[in-house]
């Protein structure tokens, strides 16, 4: 399942939730799609931010010390 098809049916269930209710399997899908999707957001921001430069006002580029704490 893509993360668009993920997010379509995270969407989706929201939806059912307020207009019906939702069972016992969907309540536990819907924690493990929300939990997959946080997940993969986290990961993403932490490779966008592992490449983040600061060009100094002198001129020289610095890389921030790496955050090993998850």
């Amino acid at each position: 399942m893509t993360m668009d098809e993920k997010i379509a049916r995270i969407n989706e269930l929201y939806h059912k939730a307020k207009n019906e209710g939702l069972t016992e399997a969907e309540k536990e899908e819907q924690k493990v799609l929300r939990a997959d999707y946080v997940r993969s957001f986290r990961e993403n921001l932490r490779a966008t931010l592992d490449n983040v430069s600061i060009l100094e006002p002198d001129g020289t580029v610095t890389n921030p010390k790496k955050n090993t704490k998850n």
